[in-house]
């Protein structure tokens, strides 16, 4: 009977940094680790049972996607989430969206094509898991997917680049719209994910100024839906018609 393959040292340590990277971006994305929060080098390696070496990897992964800060003093946080700096993220996810959306109306092949739509496909069955389960992570994941897609058929790599930053810095954002949207008892993955069908057909036609128009209308509703996230009222489904004077004076006097 033949040996098994031995791993080798380099292979060992590259699983161990993807899974070390893989358990804390779940944890980031999912707020389970709070932003600004430390991440302790000797405590995450107690955790997996690995050496530093692994978990730096692990670390400056994360950092190169926007999900942690590595500070002048070698010490690490999860990356704050700055809600006064939300409408400089909205304004650049909106540029951003419209010129890589446009672009690759105009410059698709039918490879690309096909491409965004199979990465729709998976948006739409990922999605539908995140809101049976509540996990976010297939949601987060497969939108971002599909919006790359778009933004490499526009064929221009700092669109791209920027564009992929944007998308990672508003991850998080995400997770609290999917928890906030569970909430509404006709949500759907077609709400969630509404001009994704009508930006893949005007990308289809070659219809830039329709394929722009669309994805900034995309961008608004998220905002719109984000925005209505930030000033929820939760008090304002309480019936305080119990809590009037004269109902109280009524007690009373019983």
């Amino acid at each position: 009977m033949a040996k098994p393959l031995s791993t080798s040292p380099a292979q060992a340590k590259e699983t161990g940094s993807s899974r070390v990277y893989s358990q804390l971006r779940q944890d980031i994305l999912r707020v389970d680790l709070a932003p600004g929060s430390a991440l302790d080098e000797v405590g995450l390696s107690e955790r997996f049972g690995l050496s530093r070496s692994p978990i730096r990897e692990a670390l400056v992964r994360l950092s190169s996607e926007g999900l942690v800060d590595i500070l002048p003093n070698r010490s690490t946080i999860v990356t704050p989430l700055n809600l006064d700096k939300l409408p400089e993220f909205l304004d650049a996810l909106d540029l951003y969206q419209r010129v890589t959306t446009r672009s690759a109306a105009m410059f698709r092949t039918q490879a690309d094509l096909d491409v965004i739509t199979a990465a729709q496909k998976r948006y739409v069955d990922y999605t539908r898991i995140s809101l049976d389960t509540g996990d976010s992570i297939p949601m987060i994941d497969s939108n971002y997917e599909f919006h790359m897609a778009i933004a490499r058929a526009g064929r221009n790599r700092y669109f791209t680049n920027f564009y992929s930053r944007v998308l990672n810095d508003g991850r998080r954002l995400l997770h609290f719209h999917l928890e906030f949207q569970r909430m509404d008892p006709d949500i759907s993955v077609e709400k969630l994910g509404a001009g994704h069908e009508e930006m893949i057909e005007a990308i289809r036609l070659r219809d830039a100024d329709g394929a722009e128009r669309v994805a900034h209308e995309h961008a608004a509703q998220f905002k719109g839906r984000f925005m209505q996230f930030l000033n929820r009222n939760v008090s304002s489904a309480v019936d305080l018609t119990a809590m009037q004077p004269s109902h109280l004076e009524t007690q009373d006097k019983g």
